[in-house]
Parts: structure tokens; C-alpha cells; sequence
């Protein structure tokens, strides 16, 4: 059988499944940009990679 391979993540040494698209680095689901795909050293999106899901009221928002 083919096991998935598991790495560890080059930030936080947590076991990873993921690559960031852009250094190659291994990263966990911690340190990925769901946007981006890059690991956090390499993402530049505005938005912090614990942030709320999009739509989902953020922290200056009520909620409905």
C-alpha cells in the first residue's frame, strides 16, 4: 500500500503533509496559507493565517 508521506514542517518541526508553492519548504496546517498556498515565511496575503473564514464575522463585526 502507499502510505502518505509525512515531513516535518520547517517552521514549528510538526509532522507536515504540505509544500509551500513558492521556497518548496515543507510547512504544517499551522504555517500554510489556505489562500496562497506558501508557508507563512513566504505568504504576503494582508490577512493573518489564523483569521476568520471568509464571510464569518470578525472580531469588530456582530454576528446575525
Amino acid at each position: 500500500m502507499n502510505e502518505p508521506r509525512v515531513f516535518t514542517c520547517s517552521i514549528c518541526a510538526e509532522s507536515s503533509r504540505d509544500i509551500c508553492v513558492y521556497c518548496t519548504k515543507d510547512a504544517c496546517q499551522n504555517h500554510i496559507c489556505r489562500r496562497c498556498l506558501r508557508c507563512s515565511d513566504c505568504c504576503e496575503c494582508e490577512v493573518p493565517l489564523d483569521a476568520h473564514a471568509p464571510g464569518a464575522p470578525g472580531p469588530d463585526q456582530p454576528s446575525l
